[in-house]
């Protein structure tokens, strides 16, 4: 059950340069605000409930409000790290779990997901146990929930530089954006603003991808 596998379930379609033309930085203080508001749509809590009951019906704009609010509450803590990492890790690692083991999988990863509602890497996998499972319609909730933050963080920059860098809440999250465009990083560098991940040279159309983090350097 490697990466590739599990990242290659969604078959999102997405190019790299699909938000290139279409992006903005994600403006903190009005997410902040937005969030606060019980009267908004944006309110936190309703977004988060939604989210947790497995509702798809989001906008954008939601969630976006989603992802990067999330950094305004209690739970959020960029070094986070799960109760059941080294389970988890071990279930990342396989090529193939038995079909018996599901179930098992399943409640670990919601377990997961309870603790870090934000944690795409998780979401995904479980959307693709799911799906081996034979629960499609869960599958499928899972997966549209993971697909809208994942543009919501793709609407967020182009990678191409640091000013337009994507904007990322944890690390964790630019190895599942490099998964998906099935790209793979050499070297990695932090000039305390954005990590920049080094392709091989001439593997792909870009040297590299940035990922703003300054988010995550408030919050530590």
């Amino acid at each position: 059950m490697n990466n590739k596998a599990f990242f290659t379930f969604l078959m999102l379609g997405f190019s790299f340069f699909l938000y290139a033309q279409e992006f903005s930085a994600p403006d903190y203080d009005l997410i902040k605000k937005n969030i606060e508001n019980k009267k908004s749509e944006y309110y936190y809590p309703s977004l988060l409930k939604k989210l947790k009951e497995n509702d798809t019906v989001f906008t954008v704009e939601q969630y976006r409000h989603l992802y990067y609010g999330y950094t305004f509450q209690k739970k959020y803590n960029p070094l986070h790290i799960s109760k059941n990492e080294d389970l988890i890790r071990e279930y990342y690692k396989k090529e193939k779990s038995d079909t018996k083991e599901y179930p098992k999988i399943i409640k670990t990863f919601r377990e997961v997901l309870a603790e870090d509602p934000l944690n795409i890497r998780a979401m995904n996998f479980l959307a693709y146990i799911y799906n081996l499972n034979g629960e499609e319609s869960m599958a499928a909730k899972v997966s549209a929930n993971f697909q809208g933050i994942f543009g919501a963080i793709m609407s967020s920059g182009d990678g191409l530089k640091c000013e337009t860098g994507f904007h990322v809440i944890a690390v964790s999250d630019e190895y599942v954006i490099l998964n998906i465009f099935e790209m793979q990083g050499s070297s990695q560098s932090f000039d305390k603003k954005c990590d920049y991940i080094t392709f091989e040279a001439d593997k792909y159309k870009v040297p590299g991808m940035y990922f703003d983090v300054s988010v995550m350097q408030e919050k530590k």
